[in-house]
């Protein structure tokens, strides 16, 4: 998983705005969006059993055992634009992405 530095900001940001500066990063994937599948983030303060745990531009990452292998090849951007700020994934174990960019079909 790679995270870049606009990115990297943008979540220590969020931290820092929700006064949970320590808080760990958990990523996860779920079913939604305009495909099948979308990630999510939330802040957490504790990682729970099982989760692998990575720090990344000094950022506490949390993901949970099953979504470790495709989360692998994520790439985390953050850019603005005319409508706002906003995250971009790019994970070359996608099949399909959608035109907004947030959601996304897996490899069977």
């Amino acid at each position: 998983m790679q995270i870049t530095t606009t990115a990297a900001q943008e979540i220590k940001r969020i931290q820092r705005s929700r006064q949970k500066p320590d808080s760990y990063l958990r990523i996860t994937i779920q079913p939604g969006g305009c495909l099948d599948y979308i990630y999510q983030f939330s802040l957490e303060s504790e990682p729970q059993p099982g989760d692998r745990q990575q720090n990344i531009r000094n950022i506490n990452i949390l993901t949970s055992a099953q979504d470790v292998g495709p989360l692998e090849n994520l790439s985390i951007d953050y850019s603005e634009d005319l409508m706002g700020g906003g995250f971009r994934f790019k994970n070359s174990r996608h099949t399909k992405t959608c035109n907004c960019g947030q959601s996304f079909q897996r490899e069977p």
